[in-house]
């Protein structure tokens, strides 16, 4: 009796580590997400022509744009891709498409 005993214990002891490892892991998940788009990795203020600029997603819909960098004449154009969460912004650049615009 006491062998079933402890091998019933053995196994609620496996699951409930399983659960969580796995309560965890979601955990972690969820505040490494939190910190990516809470925390600024680099700023700064981009000049040049907006080329591309689309909204894109599948389920988190965001503004897609690639500007074209001002380049000094005669160096290979450099381009530089955004993104833009908010909407108001996102008509802003809507109205300078083509045109050269400085981005922060």
């Amino acid at each position: 009796m006491s062998a079933q005993v402890s091998s019933h214990n053995v196994a609620r002891t496996v699951r409930n580590w399983l659960l969580g490892g796995i309560v965890l892991l979601l955990g972690l998940a969820v505040l490494y997400t939190w910190a990516v788009l809470s925390f600024t990795y680099s700023d700064g203020e981009r000049t040049g022509y907006i080329l591309k600029f689309s909204r894109k997603g599948w389920i988190c819909k965001t503004w897609e744009g690639e500007m074209q960098l001002v380049a000094v004449p005669g160096a290979v154009p450099e381009r530089f891709p955004f993104t833009v969460r908010d909407d108001k912004v996102a008509q802003q650049i809507n109205g300078v498409m083509g045109q050269q615009a400085s981005v922060y």
